[in-house]
């Protein structure tokens, strides 16, 4: 699968979306040259390369909320050509879309999710452009939506899902997802859940190893109140390989966001189950609270706000499954002028084939946007984390910190320049470095 398929269907979102309510929707896009110098391109301890790249690109937001369609789309693709002969030019995508197509209102509607972006080859090698590829998951199909007696509801689901990456083939694969929930309002506010769910998992490559079912069953409870949202699952889950063996285990996922204050917020997102890194990119991004959506890591939107480029995400491309126990907090403050967040985190994975990467991961982040007049603004972040792989014997501590300020002089045009620095200190052989990197960025949007 080709960058353009990936553009073809973010393409295909939009214009479904579009044939619904059309007064009901809205489509900003923008357009922008991104320079960037590296000191460092290739990531090296001694003897690092420098270059320049040249990156256009275009983002573009469409949302629509009718009775027919309702949508939610956010992209951005841009095209790397970097100097010299070191890498080879790309073009690259980032993508978060759904849209849900209601074909016979309150009865049977029909959901599309596309979700893709960047992510290393090789997780235990250097964050360089040779070591980065596209990925993609794409999820569609009905959802029948059914009556129980007077107190209750239900949904029957059937999806296919598709994950794709351009380098690691093991990755590719086709699955079909059934589902089947209960719903029962104990308020107006709060509801609770029965929900059952097999998936199927086909890999396209051999080399992946062996297909297998998931099974899960668990209950939900959810609770949207006007300072406090929760959305808690608690049950059981199975994993079948068809070539033999199987593990089971408990499901329990939380998601949390607190309005501790007309200006200050509190997320909490904690897992512990089976999954694996197509079930991970399909995850919730952000939680409601009080009408508004809020980021679940608003780190990453950071970065990538203040480099102005698509960033590498840390989600482990393969197609082994693990065991998930993570938890990752967010404390944000915004007014008028100043929007910063503190976002503490901890993960720890263990795969159940493959034990190679078996990691602990313990992470701080911190994020800063500042609005010093009405047209120019400063953000800025600054990270570290801490991961440890036990069973190689390997220890890593990654530290970056950036600066960068945006300069709007006329209601479609703006420009910034930006700084950043990457500092990794590692055990293994030759994945010690630092990095220091210049962006200077012109955008016009609509």
């Amino acid at each position: 699968m080709a960058v353009r398929t990936i553009l073809a269907r973010s393409i295909v979102l939009a214009l479904a979306a579009c044939s619904g309510e059309v007064y009901a929707s809205q489509f900003v896009y923008s357009i922008y040259l991104t320079g960037e110098h590296s000191d460092n391109a290739t990531l090296v301890t001694s003897n690092p390369v420098s270059t320049n790249v040249l990156v256009p690109g275009a983002t573009f937001t469409y949302t629509e909320q009718g009775s027919t369609v309702q949508a939610n789309v956010n992209g951005n693709v841009e095209y790397r050509a970097y100097s010299g002969n070191t890498f080879d030019n790309q073009s690259v995508v980032d993508l978060n879309g759904m849209v849900n197509w209601a074909m016979i209102p309150q009865r049977l509607d029909f959901t599309v999710q596309d979700f893709a972006g960047v992510a290393p080859v090789n997780p235990l090698a250097a964050n360089t452009p040779d070591n980065q590829q596209q990925t993609n998951v794409l999820a569609l199909g009905p959802v029948l939506h059914f009556r129980v007696g007077e107190g209750m509801s239900g949904d029957a689901e059937l999806h296919y899902i598709n994950s794709y990456a351009s380098k690691v083939d093991q990755f590719n694969s086709s699955r079909g997802q059934a589902a089947l929930r209960l719903y029962r309002d104990l308020s107006a506010t709060d509801q609770l859940s029965g929900n059952v769910e097999y998936q199927h998992v086909d890999f396209n490559n051999s080399a992946a190893g062996s297909n297998y079912d998931n099974y899960a069953a668990y209950l939900r409870y959810t609770s949207r109140l006007t300072k406090l949202s929760v959305d808690a699952d608690l049950g059981w889950s199975r994993i079948d390989f068809t070539d033999g063996g199987s593990h089971d285990s408990p499901l329990v996922r939380l998601i949390l966001g607190w309005s501790l204050t007309p200006r200050s917020t509190i997320t909490v997102n904690g897992v512990y189950q089976y999954a694996d890194a197509t079930q991970d990119m399909l995850g919730p991004t952000n939680v409601p609270l009080g009408g508004e959506l809020v980021p679940l890591e608003p780190l990453p939107q950071t970065i990538d706000q203040t480099l102005g480029t698509i960033g590498v995400g840390k989600v482990v491309i393969d197609s082994d499954v693990y065991k998930e126990s993570q938890i990752a907090g967010t404390y944000s403050y915004r007014d008028e002028r100043v929007n910063f967040s503190v976002v503490p985190s901890y993960s720890k994975l263990n795969y159940i084939n493959t034990t190679t990467l078996d990691q602990v991961n313990k992470g701080l982040g911190l994020t800063l946007d500042y609005k010093v007049t009405q047209k120019v603004s400063i953000t800025g972040f600054a990270s570290g984390e801490r991961v440890t792989y036990d069973n190689i014997d390997r220890h890593d501590k990654n530290y970056g910190f950036g600066l960068g300020f945006n300069h709007e002089f006329t209601p479609h045009w703006s420009w910034g320049g930006s700084y950043a620095r990457h500092i990794q200190h590692s055990d293994a052989v030759g994945q010690s470095y630092h990095e220091n990197e210049y962006f200077l960025t012109l955008v016009y949007k609509r």
